[in-house]
């Protein structure tokens, strides 16, 4: 399959994903169910996962699919589509825009094409892991080297001290210029497009990391896990994304040793 093509058919699962999410957005009535991690979910995050499957299984039916809301299908395929309908459910539901969908494309189980699209702000970013744009115009990350000039983002502040060395977290903020929650995928988003520096997550599922390795490397940025490591693939399961500049500095701070 062309990459081309494929950059293609993600934009057409985007414009089709949003069409089941804007009706309930800012619906204070909009169904929310709690599920057995305690996250929430929607109509509008089932109803969005839904169609997008059935149009990868018309379009490429032996293409492997991993979502958040509906499982793993053909995941041993060499193409496989992740998909997060929502990702930042919880904004969702609150009528706060700072969520988005996410759809990525892994070929052999490495992560080539991504995009967040967030749909109320009608912003679409896609990246290949070589070149990034922002509703179809190039951006880049801004090379900030010191950290004491950084704007830091996270999704959720208590997450760090349950999940890696919250010590050393609390550490790197105090140091930062500017710390915000503007987080989940969206926190990426505003790193890729230059607007802030550092990206922290603690812990992340496959959905919520995957398609975003593209874009933040096609924007000049690095992108691994908590520890340094390869972001790349299923297993991987937390994130640090920033510009090179920063980004060994973060590593070090954030983990003993």
């Amino acid at each position: 399959m062309h990459l081309d093509d494929a950059r293609s058919f993600l934009v057409e699962l985007a414009e089709a994903s949003a069409r089941e999410i804007l009706p309930h957005f800012g619906q204070k009535n909009v169904g929310v169910v709690e599920k057995s991690d305690s996250s929430p979910v929607t109509i509008a995050d089932r109803e969005a996962e839904r169609v997008m499957r059935e149009m990868i299984e018309h379009r490429f039916p032996d293409h492997g699919i991993v979502g958040e809301e509906f499982g793993t299908v053909r995941g041993e395929a060499e193409f496989t589509w992740v998909l997060d309908p929502i990702d930042g459910t919880k904004s969702f539901i609150s009528a706060v825009p700072l969520f988005g969908t996410l759809i990525g494309l892994l070929h052999r189980g490495r992560p080539v094409l991504g995009c967040i699209h967030q749909p109320v702000l009608r912003q679409l970013m896609i990246g290949d892991g070589e070149t990034t744009t922002l509703n179809g115009e190039p951006v880049r990350g801004r090379n900030c080297t010191d950290l004491s000039q950084a704007t830091l983002l996270m999704s959720d502040p208590m997450h760090p001290a349950l999940y890696q060395d919250g010590a050393r977290f609390e550490s790197v903020c105090r140091r930062a210029k500017v710390v915000r929650s503007w987080g989940d995928c969206y926190g990426y988003l505003l790193v890729a497009a230059g607007w802030a520096d550092v990206m922290l997550d603690p812990i992340m599922n496959p959905w919520d990391l995957q398609p975003i390795v593209p874009i933040i490397r096609g924007a000049g940025g690095i992108i691994t896990d908590w520890k340094g490591g390869s972001a790349d693939g299923l297993a991987a399961s937390s994130g640090i994304a920033a510009m090179p500049g920063l980004h060994a500095e973060l590593v070090r701070s954030l983990n003993p040793g």
